[in-house]
């Protein structure tokens, strides 16, 4: 007889607790925080749109971009800019949020302000900068380097979880396969959620990095059939770059999302939750 499974932990962000039993939560925003102005549009329009589906949601946009293509590329207001229009979503959408954090300095001070504090997939190893997160006392979401083995996240985890910080999430973006190609695992979403709940993010797992020479490039084409299969598999949380005018997204315009067709793919993914769950 196949011993049972133990129960995967709960983690709380902002008002939300994600995990088993609790209902499929939304975590989505621009890539990059491209104005205060678009920030606040997307994150009240987005909101209204889960609230109608019942759905809970996390506003997530990227002060910095640390990790781009090419140094010409558009990385962001800065730290202390893009935290006061993250502080003026919060406030004003009524929704937490959630950003990256590249160094162990910025950590305490983002963690003020946010509801939870995201580390970057290259930088899933970094000790000083996941101990610094977990003493920040908000909910850590750590992304799964595409070099990494989905086991060894569970190392991660528990660097974070040393600091006393039991609110850790984990968040598949792909592995690498070969040149500017990622691959997703679906039985890795069944191995992180042994010892954290699980975000797929499904619009950097259609990525080709590098795929267009000084930007990335993608098939956005792919990200309804990977967001549902992933639900399939179990996850407490999909991760959704959107945008208002993808073509004109300052950071991964290959691959965010279409705000216009934001609706009918959550519809479709509550649906496979709802059969998962019966």
């Amino acid at each position: 007889m196949m011993a049972a499974m133990p129960t995967p932990p709960v983690a709380q962000l902002g008002p939300y607790r994600l995990g088993p039993g609790q209902p499929l939560a939304l975590i989505a925003g621009p890539c990059v925080i491209e104005s205060a102005e678009h920030a606040l549009r997307l994150a009240e329009q987005i909101a209204s749109l889960a609230r109608g589906l019942q759905m809970p949601y996390v506003f997530k946009a990227s002060f910095d971009k640390a990790n781009r293509s090419s140094v010409e590329s558009y990385r962001g207001p800065g730290f202390e800019a893009g935290l006061d229009v993250l502080r003026r979503v919060r406030q004003s959408a009524g929704v937490p949020v959630l950003s990256d954090v590249h160094e162990p300095a910025q950590a305490g001070p983002a963690g003020e302000v946010l509801d939870g504090l995201q580390v970057p997939a290259f930088l899933c190893r970094q000790t000083d900068l996941l101990l610094a997160c977990g003493r920040a006392g908000r909910c850590v979401n750590i992304k799964k380097g595409q070099f990494l083995a989905p086991e060894k996240m569970r190392l991660a985890v528990d660097k974070v979880r040393s600091t006393g910080n039991p609110n850790v999430l984990a968040t598949d973006r792909g592995t690498f396969f070969g040149y500017e190609r990622l691959v997703s695992d679906m039985t890795a979403l069944a191995i992180m959620r042994e010892f954290a709940p699980v975000v797929f993010d499904a619009t950097h797992s259609v990525q080709h990095p590098g795929g267009r020479g000084t930007v990335t490039g993608g098939q956005r084409e792919h990200i309804p059939l990977l967001a549902r299969a992933a639900i399939a598999a179990g996850v407490d949380a999909l991760f959704l770059e959107v945008h208002d005018d993808p073509d004109r997204a300052l950071s991964d315009a290959a691959t965010v999302w279409p705000l216009a067709n934001l609706e009918t793919l959550l519809t479709a993914c509550l649906r496979v939750h709802a059969a998962v769950q019966a």
